[in-house]
């Protein structure tokens, strides 16, 4: 059952980050209208029809963070889970949405290029932390999973994508 929760975060927050700003009424373009000699608006015959996805100068780039004790995702439940954007502009509820993203284009989006910071000081205390990141990076699928030493551990990996 934690699977099935975490698979359930994971979808509800990428859905948030990548269709939000698509829903609702900018998904059918406004019907046209006539005015009569009675002074009311009447719809005209041309019908809503649902907009093309955006084509714009970007590709999309929304991820799901998840954080969880083990020592891996499919036996953790998730502890925190933050969404991030990079374009056309970081946002999200990382916390630090910006660095983020600038350390994710440093590496071209390879995960596995954010090593250990110099001068980073944690305990050898073993106490395992899994975190997942999920969803697109410039127009491409991203899933992958990583588990660290403990908190400390993760948090020292690059600057702040990891910190969460």
């Amino acid at each position: 059952m934690p699977n099935t929760a975490r698979w359930a975060a994971t979808l509800t927050l990428t859905a948030a980050a990548v269709c939000g700003p698509f829903g609702g009424s900018a998904l059918a373009t406004p019907a046209h209208t006539t005015q009569t000699a009675e002074t009311r608006t009447v719809p005209s015959q041309t019908h809503a029809t649902p907009a093309l996805a955006p084509s714009g100068l970007y590709a999309p780039s929304a991820l799901v963070l998840t954080m969880g004790h083990g020592e891996t995702a499919a036996t953790v439940t998730p502890e925190r889970a933050v969404t991030l954007n990079c374009a056309p502009t970081p946002s999200g509820t990382h916390p630090a949405a910006y660095d983020a993203c600038a350390e994710l284009r440093a590496v071209n989006g390879d995960l596995d290029a954010l090593t250990l910071r110099d001068g980073a000081l944690c305990t050898r205390q073993f106490d395992p932390v899994v975190v997942t990141v999920e969803g697109v990076w410039r127009g491409k699928r991203v899933a992958y999973e990583r588990t660290f030493a403990n908190e400390c551990v993760k948090n020292s990996y690059g600057t702040s994508f990891f910190t969460f």
